[in-house]
């Protein structure tokens, strides 16, 4: 079951006219996407009233606080997808507002790097790919070059990236909340939105958990690892269904981590669907190594022992993830084994970093990312949208998918939308 949630406000509280709603726009989700779109509106308004319905107690919680912090440039997406696109745009665009507000980030750079000539053919699918994004400043490196950007590193052929940069996305996500409410925009924490009624033909009321209530004449729902069941609250499709994924991390001891400088990442192997391990240094000196990739046992579930069974019994009931699973059968065990023993992880990254030994390294953090994934078991990439049938459905638009780069894409990603949203709502917003 869904966690319960707290108390709100006494405004959500007092009973809904049935005529006229509450909020001109509400946004479900206080993570980085709806953070950030709301923030949008108000940048392109003063005339609406806006409000980020949040079911935990603080925003930024799950995947916006609990990823790898880095701000991507774009090297590896699919050229001429919005993801692609998006990714370039937002990276440029998160150093503009960290410069902007203050915002502290690092530009380390990262290295893909290569160590056989497999992998250099493969590094080479990838140069021409990011050359096609136009990611910007990258290099073609050899082992020289290298070593003069991370002299602890080995490998044969590398692709430099000087504009991948670290960051704390919950930080960020937060600010663009803080800057939200300073124009007028009010969230409230601890509204588990559970119920979408309709208000006439003049709007739509939302009811939490705990039967509060608010109203509004259009709802934009970016609501991460559950947002198939939002969704179907509307009218949508079920599908994409939401499979939640843990991205476990290890730690670097603090002295290893010195020899450390930016992000160190394998090229991926495009027969499996992550990227592999990799070295990532944190904004507080950490480094962290990782993350794998198992099935979590709650949408929620940031180690072995949370277990929720509706969440895991929608999982083992969906033919997709047999679909899937049978396709990465081998990959899968391998990731579970590597969650249980520390020491298979250890040879992977001495490929990278050969002083890196066992007694250097410490189980660390989890994040658990919000796959989206259709009946035929593939994993869905890019970003969707979609709206519900009916009156509700007509004003609530739903972003069901936002996978990586989500959260360095977030401002590009709030402006894509809120055009959207203008369109499909005549909002009127500037432009």
């Amino acid at each position: 079951m869904l966690k319960k949630c707290c108390s709100v406000p006494s405004i959500l509280s007092r009973s809904i006219s049935t005529t006229t709603p509450e909020y001109d726009v509400v946004v479900v989700g206080g993570g980085i996407v709806g953070l950030a779109v709301a923030q949008e509106i108000t940048n392109r308004t003063d005339r609406l009233k806006v409000c980020v319905l949040e079911k935990e107690h603080e925003l930024a919680t799950h995947q916006t606080g609990h990823n790898s912090g880095v701000i991507h440039a774009g090297i590896y997406y699919t050229p001429g997808s919005v993801m692609a696109k998006l990714c370039v745009e937002g990276m440029k665009a998160t150093y503009q507002y960290c410069d902007n507000h203050n915002i502290p980030y690092k530009k380390v750079g990262k290295l893909v790097v290569a160590t056989n000539e497999l992998e250099e053919k493969r590094l080479m699918d990838l140069w021409e790919r990011a050359n096609l994004n136009q990611v910007p400043g990258i290099e073609l490196v050899d082992s020289k070059g290298i070593q003069e950007r991370e002299p602890a590193c080995r490998g044969t052929k590398a692709i430099w990236s000087p504009h991948t940069g670290i960051v704390d996305w919950a930080r960020v996500a937060r600010h663009y909340g803080t800057v939200f409410k300073s124009r007028g925009g009010k969230i409230y924490t601890g509204f588990q939105a559970s119920e979408f009624s309709a208000i006439g033909d003049t709007g739509v009321r939302i009811r939490s958990t705990e039967g509060k209530e608010v109203s509004c004449q259009y709802v934009l729902a970016c609501t991460g690892l559950y947002a198939d069941r939002v969704a179907e609250l509307t009218g949508c499709n079920p599908e994409p269904k939401i499979v939640p994924f843990r991205g476990e991390y290890l730690l670097l001891s603090p002295e290893k981590s010195k020899l450390i400088r930016g992000n160190i990442y394998p090229v991926p192997d495009p027969r499996f669907p992550f990227l592999g391990v990799h070295f990532t240094p944190r904004m507080n000196g950490e480094v962290w190594l990782g993350p794998n990739a198992v099935l979590a046992m709650s949408r929620e579930g940031y180690s072995w022992g949370q277990v929720n069974p509706r969440d895991l019994a929608e999982v083992l009931v969906y033919p997709g993830f047999y679909r899937l699973a049978q396709k990465y059968l081998g990959y899968g065990l391998d990731q579970m084994l590597g969650s249980i023993f520390i020491r298979r992880a250890v040879k992977e990254l001495q490929k990278y970093v050969p002083q890196v030994e066992v007694e250097d390294i410490s189980r660390g953090p989890a994040g658990v990312r919000a796959q989206a994934m259709n009946s035929s078991g593939n994993l869905v990439g890019d970003f969707i949208f979609s709206r519900g049938e009916g009156t509700i459905g007509a004003r609530v638009l739903h972003c069901r998918n936002a996978p990586s780069p989500a959260a360095t894409s977030s401002l590009a990603i709030a402006q894509m939308i809120v055009d959207k949203m203008n369109t499909e709502f005549n909002l009127n917003l500037r432009v």
